[in-house]
């Protein structure tokens, strides 16, 4: 059974940090291209971060770029998401993501090539 379970969000002031973290079980974790998404009330689910399923390549959105870093711990089948100098707009149900199908190459960035997500948690970022 699949299964990837985020942690890590909760409710930080503007410029503060948070690390969320995304644990996988179920299938070949180091074998799967992974992404982070966010939703935000009353919006669609936007792309956030990507990394390849080696962990050589990542992507992220314009808005994240230079303060978020994905990252990948292969060994402990876990996904992270290190997000610094946060900002209100920040605020989102955050979401980890895992691709259709092993082997995949590169970056991943549309919500359409993910096949396993997390049920989501919550960062709220205060003014």
């Amino acid at each position: 059974q699949v299964q990837l379970v985020e942690s890590g969000g909760g409710l930080v002031q503007a410029g503060g940090s948070l690390k969320l973290s995304c644990a996988v079980s179920g299938f070949t974790f180091s074998h799967y291209p992974m992404g982070w998404f966010r939703q935000a009330p009353g919006k669609g689910r936007d792309f956030v971060a990507s990394i390849a399923w080696s962990g050589g390549g990542t992507d992220y959105a314009g808005s994240v770029k230079g303060r978020f870093t994905i990252s990948r711990d292969n060994a402990k089948n876990t996904l992270f998401l290190e997000m610094n100098s946060l900002k209100p707009e920040d605020t989102a149900v955050y979401y980890c993501a895992a691709s259709k199908r092993p082997g995949l190459p590169g970056t991943l960035t549309l919500t359409y090539d993910y096949g396993y997500w997390g049920q989501g948690t919550q960062v709220t970022v205060s003014s």
